[in-house]
């Protein structure tokens, strides 16, 4: 049994991987924001569940966009096992119609709150000299889309902070990898923030034909029964780097449909390791294996 911390539980992954975690055993802090406002309800459904099924499930209010917020969530909550940065939503639009606020709230949430988080856990990981960090990312933090440049722009930042924060924290104990989840049914096409300047935007219009062609055909996917685009997939994933051995857990992991981004990883994965090789540091490519 894990103590497991997984941000942005009022929905899609977060809200379903903290059930399904808890289902398997491990000891879940469901953390979300507006506990007492707009996300009132999930909280209460993930309290109802926990006690309908005598599961351990803690909802604890936590904003990764404000360092007292997680500040006082991980005090309260203490000594975590496993972090699971999944708070974050997506921005579309053709880049030039975005204000600078926009893109600094988009890089703000999806890039500086897992550190926010990262930073209030690792202390502890740091003393036990053990842990566990899943970033959530997306196959967007490695191919590009147009109209996607400022959503892209956070998910390719958070996996160079990923990548670099897993060397650093590796002779330390602790693990540190990234999920890329493809699309899901997940509605977050339906949360998608849009970019503010209409007038821009007006002189997109082939850029805003291609996102709503491409929003309609994966939509259509989520019909097929047969598509991997049931998001307890990345529960399960979850579980599966969570149940594996340190040492033994790759960087990157996709789930779901990848839209030829698995072939990047593959071609990807063995230069980067030559790369460290030069530099001298294989060794902390994740934390030795743990000798049973």
């Amino acid at each position: 049994m894990k103590k497991v911390l997984i941000t942005g539980c009022s929905s899609g992954f977060g809200y379903i991987s903290a059930k399904y975690l808890a289902e398997k055993g491990h000891h879940v802090f469901a953390t979300m924001r507006n506990l007492n406002g707009k996300n009132a309800q999930p909280a209460s459904e993930l309290k109802d569940y926990a006690n309908a099924h005598n599961l351990n499930i803690e909802v604890v209010e936590m904003d990764v966009t404000s360092d007292q917020s997680v500040k006082a969530a991980v005090d309260q909550i203490g000594e975590v096992d496993v972090l699971i940065n999944n708070a974050g939503f997506g921005y579309s639009g053709p880049a030039e119609a975005f204000s600078s606020k926009q893109f600094l709230d988009q890089l703000d949430l999806n890039i500086v709150g897992t550190l926010r988080a990262a930073k209030a856990v690792l202390p502890g990981m740091r003393v036990r000299n053990s842990g566990l960090i899943i970033q959530v990312s997306s196959i967007a933090g490695r191919g590009a889309f147009p109209g996607f440049g400022v959503y892209h722009a956070s998910k390719w930042g958070l996996e160079g902070l990923t990548e670099s924060l897993r060397y650093e924290v590796a002779p330390l104990g602790i693990d540190v990898v990234i999920v890329q989840p493809g699309p899901f049914s997940t509605n977050f096409f339906g949360n998608i923030v849009n970019a503010e300047s209409e007038e821009v935007l007006s002189a997109y219009n082939h850029v805003t034909e291609f996102f709503d062609g491409f929003g309609k055909n994966v939509e259509g996917m989520f019909e097929d029964e047969n598509a991997p685009t049931d998001p307890i997939i990345v529960a399960e994933i979850f579980e599966d780097l969570i149940s594996a051995p340190a040492g033994s857990r790759p960087l990157r992991t996709i789930a779901g449909l990848d839209f030829g981004i698995q072939a990047f990883n593959d071609a990807i994965d063995p230069l980067r390791k030559a790369s460290i090789a030069n530099m001298g540091l294989s060794d902390w490519d994740g934390p030795k294996a743990v000798a049973t």
